[in-house]
């Protein structure tokens, strides 16, 4: 029996964006099990769009995408859980892609191509964030605009999660979380394309780079990399000696 996936998407006030995203999930070859919009305070017609798409509407009224995301995540009823944003345009094997992804891994993760920006642009975003966040994880990093897990895995870490500082970037605080204790892994053939809005105001952009930086140092030092890979190595040490004791 094939596993249920739940669809969540964070939103506030992207209706027109929103439409679009509901479309081409409404086209993917793996039917979704339900797809959770999670309305973060809309005063435009997101609601109105999710609900007549026939999508799972939940509220959060605590402001931002950690509290949104949290709270699709905990509703989730599916095995399977796949996120991505409003302004994302998923292929139409996106989710039949992230299950066999999640066949071997407990959290994968895919680039997202920047509409109307060029490849090159987007090559060039996409690995800034891979080796800035990756130096800083000490794995692969989850992209909140697409990523899928296992339910399992967020029910472990969705206490440590932080949900109430809305300048956080959720998807960076998870990677810390679940890399830690999970498997996460990254396929460059899970791309979906993406708004290039990051680009349009050079302010917000470096908004962006703060609130990365503010993730990083909640982290810090207790998940820096080599600090993470001196206590898997003594777990992993201590397990070795517990199984060898009990046989």
């Amino acid at each position: 029996m094939s596993p249920r996936i739940s669809v969540v998407v964070p939103v506030k006030d992207d209706a027109i964006e929103l439409e679009a995203c509901l479309r081409a999930l409404a086209r993917q070859t793996r039917r979704p099990h339900e797809v959770i919009v999670v309305d973060n305070g809309s005063t435009d017609a997101s609601r109105a769009v999710a609900e007549r798409h026939g999508a799972r509407v939940i509220a959060e009224p605590s402001p931002g995408i950690p509290a949104a995301a949290g709270a699709g995540y905990d509703a989730a009823e599916g095995e399977l859980i796949a996120r991505l944003d409003a302004d994302c345009r998923p292929p139409a094997t996106w989710l039949a892609d992230l299950e066999e992804a999640l066949r071997t891994a407990d959290a994968v993760t895919g680039p997202g191509l920047l509409r109307g920006r060029g490849l090159a642009l987007s090559r060039a975003y996409d690995l800034a964030y891979l080796l800035a966040c990756g130096l800083a994880l000490g794995h692969a990093p989850l992209f909140g605009s697409n990523l899928g897990m296992r339910r399992s895995a967020w029910l472990a870490v969705r206490r440590g999660a932080h949900r109430a500082d809305p300048l956080l970037h959720d998807d960076l605080d998870l990677s810390f979380h679940l890399g830690a204790r999970f498997r996460v892994r990254r396929h460059r053939h899970l791309a979906l394309s993406i708004s290039g809005r990051p680009f349009d105001d050079a302010a917000a952009f470096r908004w962006r780079l703060r609130r990365g930086w503010r993730t990083v140092l909640l982290h810090w030092p207790e998940h820096f990399p080599p600090v993470r890979a001196s206590a898997r190595a003594i777990q992993a040490v201590r397990g070795g000696r517990s199984r060898r004791s009990r046989s």
